[in-house]
């Protein structure tokens, strides 16, 4: 497994990549690329998360076990997207972040939205998903600290997150319709989209209410004795 060495480097690619380059991809690919290359561009970015994946961690063996876990939590969040109205796959996101950092709370909240739109059918949407429930799962790396002490700020970072998850897919949804960026659009599809966020929301306070606590209580004991 690759590892990546230079500080200096990592300290680039966790700030850079998450926040500067992966959405100049995502934005790009809406843009200026035609819809039918559409994998492309997920591919990209999903390359592009390996890397933030591989920056958090100096030591192989450590980044070798906790892609492990990360992969079942992946496998989860893609199963969980099956679920009807209410899906679990922020809240995992998030939950992963808390517990096993900011770089793999972001490749499983990138990677569980291209795989699981294997089934859910794959397009120009997919790598905004990829970079919306990325970045909830980093910055609640971010977090992590807070979020473990008060249930209050982690639901409420949970409701918060589902908000933050419509408003950047209905950045996508604008630069569809008008191919670029339109204020006016933008804000009719944030009224349109409401009920789907309001249930973004809702469905993040349940799932964070009764999934956290268990979750967390495993992940910690996976941290104690293996050291991830």
């Amino acid at each position: 497994m690759l590892v990546i060495n230079d500080p200096g480097v990592r300290r680039f690619i966790r700030t850079a990549f998450p926040f500067a380059v992966i959405p100049a991809v995502a934005i790009l690919g809406a843009v200026v690329f035609d819809n039918s290359k559409h994998l492309i561009i997920s591919l990209g970015v999903a390359v592009l998360t390996l890397f933030v994946f591989f920056s958090g961690y100096e030591k192989k063996k450590v980044g070798t076990r906790r892609l492990v876990i990360a992969s079942v939590m992946i496998a989860l969040c893609v199963f969980g997207r099956f679920i009807p109205l209410f899906k679990p796959i922020t809240a995992i996101t998030i939950i992963t972040g808390m517990y096993l950092g900011s770089e793999t709370g972001f490749l499983v909240g990138a990677m569980s939205a291209i795989i699981s739109n294997i089934f859910m059918g794959q397009g120009p949407w997919t790598a905004f998903q990829m970079l919306a429930w990325g970045l909830i799962g980093f910055i609640a790396g971010a977090l992590s600290s807070p979020l473990k002490r008060s249930r209050i700020l982690l639901l409420t970072y949970g409701a918060v997150s589902g908000i933050a998850y419509s408003f950047i897919m209905d950045i996508w949804t604008t630069l569809w319709y008008s191919g670029g960026f339109d204020t006016g659009v933008y804000l009719s599809a944030l009224v349109t989209a409401i009920p789907y966020t309001v249930s973004y929301a809702v469905s993040n306070l349940i799932f964070l209410f009764f999934l956290a606590r268990p979750f967390g209580e495993k992940l910690e004991r996976l941290h104690v004795k293996y050291g991830v």
